[in-house]
């Protein structure tokens, strides 16, 4: 019997935790399973081709937004290459309408629906056995003569006894390592699928400490914590990012998911002393209007959160990333206007413009009739329009991202873009959109650019408005200038100069 483990994952540098854990809840079976992972910039003929060469008996996929169309490609065509292969297919992308999305697949032999521990462990244990019968495996959905199988939902396993994913497994220095302490959320965010988890269980903080220092040994490049809101507990967190100081090894980075209401005094000053670069931060602000915040049970106390954000950028030696939402309900173009503008003044290193999904399971989903949800069918479930923004308005933002993400996410022109507002009164939005019109008139969205061509874009959007704002264009050149010198290497600049400004 051999057993595959495998998912696609959204990028190289990506590793997948999932599985990591089934291996390690089952290692009395683990001469019959091995892992592969893929991502979704494989050919999926090389991913089948791989698959089919193991010859293996039970296939399990690894199911989120960003694989699952691939992964049902890929699965089915392995039914077809052979029949007596089994299917099983784990994740938030298949544990809700699980019984109807097997109705559907009927390729598909099993579906593990939330946490798969312990029922994969169970599984195991059957489909190796003479006469396997899955009757009594909680949190299965599973297919036998053609018919369906819906078993009763299992108890939730003690998450002290979950195993630590990479004693065996070790990890790869060269991607980012995932790392949970907690499974759960306090908030019940109404878009979110951690939400519907009932309660925090955590790790007692002995343990996580010989984690952390097992990632600080291997040096590990970064360890990115999945916990939905890593300080939850002041006193627990503050204890872990204490630890994390005291052991830097001046390698090894750790990416939280906070919330920025709960900080506290003690962890802001533990932030102030940290190595530059040994902490990144993700801060979810969705949106400054109160009533889409309320409406999707996000605390609306936006000032705190908008000051706590303002005191962790001032501190310059710790990466901060903040989230946007377009779509939420009450909320118009105009209303986004504002949320992105506030948001933007912040100064933080990325600002992730992000849309609205409509996650299975969610309740955000259920209420989709009464906000006018128009949405894509199949996954991510982005929202198309609703009452208060048309499918138009949605299409703004998107190219404005699209700049957003080249231009200030990706740095190297601080200078130039704060120039270029300070012309349009200060209004961030209005820069980003006047630009993203230009750069899509252009046709420059269907086109890969070096990052030197990107100042060459910008200064030929500066002349184009030059018009409007006559003495812009060499302004703003004398500012790329400046932000090439910063930003590129040198040899790149030497480049530059000599090929000119004209693309």
């Amino acid at each position: 019997m051999r057993v595959l483990l495998t998912t696609l994952n959204s990028k190289y540098i990506h590793s997948n935790l999932s599985i990591r854990y089934l291996y390690m809840a089952s290692l009395e079976y683990r001469r019959n399973i091995e892992l592969k992972e893929f991502t979704i910039n494989n050919d999926e003929n090389y991913i089948y081709t791989e698959i089919v060469r193991g010859e293996y008996d039970l296939v399990c996929f690894s199911c989120y937004i960003w694989n699952i169309e691939r992964t049902m490609r890929i699965a089915e065509n392995l039914k077809k290459a052979r029949p007596n292969i089994k299917i099983l297919l784990g994740g938030p992308e298949v544990s809700y309408e699980a019984i109807s999305f097997m109705r559907k697949n009927k390729y598909v032999d099993f579906v593990i629906i939330g946490e798969g521990e312990e029922t994969f462990k169970k599984i195991m244990m059957q489909i190796l056995s003479p006469k396997p019968d899955y009757r009594n495996i909680g949190n299965l959905i599973y297919r036998e003569d053609g018919k369906i199988f819906v078993n009763d939902e299992g108890e939730v396993g003690s998450f002290t006894d979950v195993p630590f994913p990479y004693s065996l497994l070790q990890p790869v220095n060269d991607k980012i390592v995932y790392y949970e302490t907690t499974r759960g959320c306090p908030y019940s965010c109404s878009y979110c699928l951690s939400s519907i988890d009932k309660g925090i269980r955590a790790l007692p903080i002995e343990r996580v400490k010989k984690e952390i220092a097992y990632f600080l040994l291997r040096c590990v490049k970064q360890v990115k914590f999945i916990d939905r809101t890593f300080n939850y507990d002041a006193k627990r967190s503050n204890d872990i990012v204490e630890y994390i100081i005291k052991n830097d090894n001046g390698i090894t980075n750790f990416h939280f998911e906070i919330c920025a209401e709960l900080l506290d005094e003690r962890f802001l000053e533990l932030m102030s002393i940290a190595r530059e670069g040994l902490f990144q931060l993700e801060i979810g602000i969705q949106s400054t209007n109160k009533d889409a915040l309320l409406a999707v049970n996000r605390s609306t106390h936006i000032e705190k959160v908008l000051e706590n954000i303002k005191k962790l950028t001032k501190l310059k030696n710790i990466t901060v990333h903040i989230d946007l939402i377009a779509g939420l309900p009450y909320e118009d173009f105009g209303s986004f206007v504002q949320s992105f503008n506030e948001a933007y003044s912040l100064n933080a290193d990325n600002l992730q413009l992000g849309f609205l999904k409509l996650l299975k399971g969610t309740s955000i989903r259920s209420e989709r009739a009464k906000h006018g949800y128009v949405f894509r069918d199949i996954a991510p479930y982005e929202v198309i329009s609703s009452k208060y923004i048309s499918a138009e308005g949605i299409a703004r933002l998107k190219m404005v991202e699209t700049v957003l993400d080249l231009y200030y996410n990706k740095g190297g022109f601080t200078e130039a873009i704060k120039y270029a507002i300070s012309v349009f009164n200060g209004e961030a939005f209005d820069f980003y959109e006047q630009f993203a019109y230009f750069f899509y008139l252009k046709g420059y969205q269907h086109k890969n650019h070096k990052k030197e061509n990107l100042y060459r874009i910008f200064y030929e959007y500066a002349c184009w408005k030059d018009r409007s704002f006559p003495g812009l264009a060499e302004k703003i050149k004398e500012k790329l200038t400046s932000d090439m010198v910063d930003f590129l290497n040198p040899e790149v600049v030497k480049r530059f100069e000599k090929v000119g400004w004209e693309l």
